[in-house]
């Protein structure tokens, strides 16, 4: 069983496609199809469901799958190890982030580590705080940022707080409110536009109107901070996003709250970083305590 084997079954499995695959791994479909045969001869067991219409994994390429995945980036680890111990940083970074970052300028963060690491292959994956932490306790994520209720902690993975800030309300330039101060009371009759429920972002909305005592009604639900402004904007409803975050929209109203939802924004790891992860937290400024 070789390496490059496992390659071609992880690229078939993601893109369910012979085609596709061979041109992620940049050879020829004959070669690949012929090595993914070779090793199902050798295991003594068909990994994929081949039709004309799709190719799927079968219940031993299930099985196989997540063990292949685990082969190569042991091997990737190896090799950047090795890289490291020469005071050579490579291999892969992936990050995660919620889109509404402000603790860190995220672009120029990245910028620079690629200038400094220019072999490190890096990867950025925009999600809810909860897949983050699910993804960095996997493992297939490196570092990410979150943001998240005050109470709130990331559990089973390392972190440190960076930010604590406050929401602001982002109203329709014309708005009666705009550009005003007012309490959460102040927003009652309004309807809202909020992230879905159970997400990070909504809960700690829903915990802010809940102990104020207003009821709201969130009348769209959306999973970007782009498309929540592009509904404010046209006076469908009012928005919440982080104070230090907002200015970043034009032709946006803000109203601030003396109220206000509050968040805190977690950098996360996982227990052992690789040498690429080292060196991004080392960027950051990581603390241990």
């Amino acid at each position: 069983m070789e390496l490059q084997q496992l390659r071609y079954v992880v690229a078939v499995a993601e893109t369910s496609n012979f085609t596709r695959a061979a041109e992620r791994c940049r050879v020829v479909q004959s070669a690949l199809s012929h090595q993914i045969a070779a090793l199902e001869r050798e295991l003594g067991a068909r990994l994929f469901e081949r039709t004309s219409r799709r190719v799927r994994l079968t219940s031993a390429g299930e099985a196989f799958l997540p063990a292949a995945r685990e082969c190569l980036e042991a091997a990737d680890r190896a090799r950047a190890e090795v890289a490291a111990a020469s005071g050579e940083i490579r291999g892969r970074l992936a990050v995660g982030s919620i889109p509404t970052v402000a603790a860190v300028d995220l672009p120029v963060l990245l910028k620079e580590f690629r200038r400094r690491h220019p072999r490190v292959h890096i990867t950025l994956t925009s999600s809810g705080s909860e897949e983050l932490i699910e993804r960095v306790r996997r493992a297939d994520m490196d570092v990410a940022f979150l943001g998240l209720p005050p109470r709130a902690e990331p559990k089973a993975v390392r972190s440190r707080p960076l930010a604590r800030g406050e929401l602001v309300a982002v109203v329709a330039p014309d708005h009666r409110l705009a550009g005003e101060v007012t309490d959460l009371r102040g927003l009652a009759g309004e309807s809202f536009i909020d992230f879905r429920a159970g997400h990070a972002g909504r809960i700690q909305s829903d915990q802010a109107f809940a102990a104020a005592g207003v009821e709201r009604e969130v009348s769209f639900e959306v999973s970007s901070a782009e498309f929540m402004v592009d509904l404010v904007r046209h006076g469908l409803g009012v928005g919440l996003l982080p104070a230090a975050y907002a200015p970043r929209f034009a032709n946006l109203g803000i109203v601030r709250l003396r109220d206000a939802p509050a968040r805190v924004e977690h950098l996360i790891w996982t227990n052992h970083p690789s040498p690429a992860a080292a060196a991004f937290l080392d960027l950051i400024g990581r603390d241990d305590g």
